[in-house]
C-alpha cells in the first residue's frame, strides 16, 4: 500500500466517521435501545465485517431499514437481552446462507416488494421520530412505540411540544436540505461537511445558545446520553449480553429468521448499488459478504449491538470521499470508538431532535 493511498483512505475515513456517528446514535435512539448499542454495531461493522467483507468499499453498521424489526422484535420477545439472542441466531443463519452460496437471492425479489417494505419502514421511522423532533412529552412517562399508535395525534402536538426542541428539529431538517443543494456540493469547503454533521452542529449550537434565554433552555431528557467509559469495568457494565435461557421460545426463531432475511436482502441490494457507483467497477463477492455480515451479527448479539447490514449512505460517502482500500472503513470505526470513549460529554451536547431529523 503506497503513501498516497493511505492519505486518501485517511481523508475518506474522516468523512465516513462524520456521517456514521450521528446515524449510529440516531438509529439506536429510534429503536429505543441504549445509544451505546449503535456505536458497538458501527465499530463491529467497520472493523470485523469489513475485514471479512467481499466488497472493497462497503460500510456496514446499524441501518434504518432494520429499525421496525428491532422495535417489533424487542416487543415480541419482551427484553433486549432476548432480542440479542435472536441477533446471534440471525448471524448464524447468514453464515449458513453464505456457505450455501445464496448471495444471488436478491435477484429473485421483485422491486415492488422491496419498495413496499422500505416505504413501510420509512413510515414507521417518521412516526417514531416525530416525538423526538418536536419535544413531545407525556409527563413522567417515557414515550413508547405503542403509545405512538394509540395515543399520539396532532391535537396533542399543539399542546404538548417544546418550542426550543421544535426549532432545533426544523433547523436540522433545513440543514439537511441545504446540504443536498448544488451550490453546497460544489463548494470545496462546504462539501467537506456532510449533511448529518451539519444538522448536528447547528442543533448543538442552538441548544447551547438557548441556555442563555429564560424558558428556552433544553431539558436534558431531550439530549443524547451515552455512558462515560473510564475503565474496562465500566465498559463491561455498559455492554448487554444475550439471554440464552429461553432457546425453546418459538418467537425467538421467528425474529431471528426475519432479521437474517431482511438484513441479508438489504446488504445484497446495498452491495449491488455500491458496485454500480464504484469508479473502479469492482465486483463484490456476495457470498463472502453474507459470511462477513453473519460474523458481524453474531458478535453484535454477543456484546449488545444492534444488527448490522451494508449501508448505502455511508458506503457512497466512502466512495465519494476518494477511498482506495478497506482501510478507510476500518479507520472510521476506530475514530468513532475513540471519540465516544474520550469525548462523551461532547456527544452529550447533541439534541435528540437533530438525530431525529437525520433519520
Amino acid at each position: 500500500m503506497n503513501t498516497k493511498n493511505i492519505l486518501k483512505d485517511f481523508n475518506a475515513s474522516i468523512v465516513v466517521f462524520l456521517v456514521a456517528l450521528p446515524l449510529c446514535l440516531g438509529i439506536a435512539l429510534a429503536c429505543g435501545v441504549p445509544l451505546f448499542s449503535g456505536i458497538i454495531s458501527g465499530v463491529i461493522g467497520g472493523i470485523i465485517v469489513t475485514s471479512f467483507s467481499g466488497s472493497k468499499f462497503s460500510v456496514s453498521g446499524p441501518a434504518a431499514g432494520l429499525t421496525a424489526i428491532v422495535i417489533s422484535g424487542i416487543q415480541q420477545l419482551g427484553s433486549y437481552e432476548l432480542f440479542l439472542t435472536a441477533v446471534l441466531l440471525a448471524g448464524m443463519i447468514q453464515i449458513i446462507l453464505g456457505i450455501l452460496k445464496a448471495g444471488g437471492i436478491g435477484n429473485y425479489i421483485p422491486n415492488s416488494v422491496i419498495k413496499g417494505m422500505l416505504s413501510g419502514i420509512g413510515i414507521i421511522l417518521i412516526i417514531k421520530q416525530l416525538p423526538h423532533l418536536i419535544g413531545y412529552h407525556q409527563g413522567q412517562d417515557e414515550f413508547h412505540f405503542n403509545d405512538t399508535i394509540s395515543h399520539f395525534n396532532f391535537q396533542e402536538i399543539i399542546h404538548r411540544f417544546d418550542l426550543s426542541v421544535l426549532i432545533i428539529g426544523v433547523v436540522s431538517i433545513l440543514s439537511l436540505i441545504i446540504a443536498e443543494k448544488e451550490f453546497y456540493k460544489k463548494s470545496f469547503i462546504l462539501s467537506l461537511i456532510p449533511g448529518p454533521l451539519l444538522a448536528v452542529l447547528f442543533g448543538s449550537l442552538l441548544a447551547s445558545s438557548f441556555k442563555g434565554y429564560p424558558n428556552m433552555g433544553i431539558d436534558n431528557t431531550y439530549m443524547v446520553h451515552i455512558p462515560v467509559i473510564s475503565s474496562i469495568n465500566s465498559l463491561l457494565q455498559n455492554l448487554s449480553f444475550p439471554d440464552l435461557t429461553s432457546l425453546s421460545n418459538i418467537h425467538l426463531y421467528t425474529v431471528a429468521i426475519t432479521i437474517a432475511i431482511v438484513a441479508s436482502l438489504e446488504t445484497l441490494l446495498g452491495i449491488e448499488a455500491i458496485d454500480k457507483i464504484d469508479p473502479e467497477k469492482n465486483e463484490s463477492n456476495t457470498n463472502k459478504e453474507l459470511l462477513a455480515q453473519g460474523i458481524g451479527n453474531m458478535l453484535c448479539g454477543l456484546i449488545g449491538g444492534l444488527p448490522v447490514t451494508s449501508v448505502i449512505v455511508r458506503s457512497s460517502a466512502n466512495i465519494g470521499a476518494g477511498a482506495k482500500t478497506k482501510l478507510s472503513v476500518i479507520l472510521h470505526a476506530f475514530f468513532m470508538l475513540t471519540f465516544v470513549i474520550l469525548l462523551p460529554n461532547l456527544v452529550g451536547t447533541i439534541p435528540n431532535a437533530s438525530l431525529a431529523a437525520i433519520l
